[in-house]
């Protein structure tokens, strides 16, 4: 078995122009970006990349071309989830065919299955993808006892992402349930609970992708030894990631706009909260003390 997978997996943004056609250079740039910045792996497409609103083609040729760009330079885990079994083997398999490195699924997000369908969908992703596989428990979730359950029973089910609320408080019972049978748990929810996380044995995060530097600069400074640092930076992050969560998606992808990777900051979710010019005065106040902190510049 290769190396586990472990530190920051930033989630890719969908670039989508002013005409509505996907941009691609864009998408290129950001692929480009993460690694440059210290990315330990690529997710893509999961609901930061608005999976739940392209069509299967769409999803298809995306991750064909986030594969191709990323060339095995890092892991590429791709998002499968559906809101059944068919939907999610047929995409399971498809990874598998484009040089995935893992999947990652949420449960069948349109309806909440009991314990026993989950177990079918995911032994069913396993055999279409034959790569390891996360479960993203997002939402209301999952309880750690199903999730070690789903990982002790499932084959290739070794990895989980865990943002059910406490978090923190689900890590620590996967990390001393599961044993063996997980090779690690990941943090999601834009890393708002990220030092406690590593605290309680996280083996990486998973945000978005517009400030991955820092996010692997405080993971790197965790790592060493040096908590007074990471948590520093952490607390410089906190205002950006507090607007992430108000404001959404469009704002991810007006900071990769002041970063010079992206164009424009586009949507395909429906009813996404446009920003004002308060919200850009307020995105000025915080970028202007974040800038320091950025490191890796646009390289094409």
């Amino acid at each position: 078995m290769s190396d586990p997978i472990r530190g920051i997996l930033p989630v890719l943004q969908t670039p989508v122009a002013e005409s509505g056609d996907f941009d691609i250079e864009s998408m290129e740039r950001q692929i480009d970006f993460c690694i440059a910045a210290g990315a330990g792996g690529l997710v893509f497409p999961v609901l930061g990349g608005e999976f739940q609103y392209l069509s299967d083609r769409e999803r298809q040729t995306l991750v064909e071309i986030v594969v191709k760009k990323t060339d095995k330079r890092i892991p590429v885990i791709v998002g499968v989830a559906g809101t059944n079994i068919s939907t999610a083997t047929e995409h399971a398999a498809h990874a598998g065919r484009a040089g995935a490195d893992a999947v990652i699924a949420m449960p069948p997000y349109m309806g909440s299955g009991g314990p026993d369908e989950n177990l079918r969908y995911f032994e069913a992703i396993s055999s279409a993808g034959q790569v390891p596989i996360f479960i993203q428990n997002a939402g209301a979730g999952m309880q750690p006892p199903a999730l070690v359950r789903l990982l002790t029973e499932v084959e290739h089910l070794i990895y989980v992402k865990e943002e059910a609320n406490p978090s923190a408080h689900h890590i620590s019972a996967i990390v001393a349930e599961a044993g063996d049978h997980c090779q690690g748990v990941f943090g999601g929810a834009w890393c708002r609970w990220m030092i406690s996380e590593m605290r309680r044995g996280a083996s990486g995060f998973m945000p978005g992708a517009p400030v991955v530097d820092i996010h692997v600069d405080i993971w790197d400074a965790f790592q060493s030894g040096d908590e007074d640092r990471a948590r520093d930076l952490f607390d410089q992050l906190l205002p950006l990631t507090n607007l992430i969560q108000i404001l959404g998606l469009r704002l991810v992808k007006e900071v990769l706009i002041r970063r010079g990777i992206f164009k424009t900051s586009g949507m395909r979710a429906p009813g996404s909260t446009k920003m004002d010019e308060d919200d850009h005065r307020e995105l000025d106040a915080i970028l202007a003390k974040l800038r320091p902190l950025f490191r890796t510049r646009v390289l094409c």
